[in-house]
């Protein structure tokens, strides 16, 4: 059984930085494409970022320039960096993995879940 934990939510103010963690039980975690999405109240989740087990990646265009994927094999851990925090960015976000060979920003590429991390971003 494969298990995601994610963590490093919080609190911040609008313009901050953020880096989630997502650790991944997974004794073959180097070869899983990983993403984050993200959902916020009252709205469907959202796709944010995604990097295959080759280290390809993929944003939407309205993530690109302030979001980046990155992972840790060594660790079993995929990142999100957040940069220039907006109170829009609030949202559950949570991590995903999955055997698509390319970047998906698709659900339905992805078998596991997180339980999500909450990042609230205040004005």
């Amino acid at each position: 059984q494969v298990q995601l934990v994610e963590s490093g939510g919080g609190l911040v103010q609008a313009g901050d930085s953020l880096r989630l963690s997502c650790t991944v039980s997974a004794r073959t975690f180097s070869n899983y494409a990983m993403a984050w999405f993200r959902q916020a109240p009252g709205k469907e989740r959202e796709f944010v970022a995604a990097l295959t087990s080759l280290d390809s990646t993929y944003y939407p265009v309205s993530m690109e320039g302030r979001f980046s994927i990155s992972r840790d094999n060594a660790k079993n851990t995929v990142y999100l960096r957040m940069n220039s925090l907006k109170p829009e960015d609030t949202a559950v976000y949570y991590c995903a993995a999955g055997r698509t060979v390319v970047p998906s920003g698709r659900e339905e590429s992805y078998d596991y879940w997180g339980q999500g991390t909450q990042v609230t971003v205040s004005s």
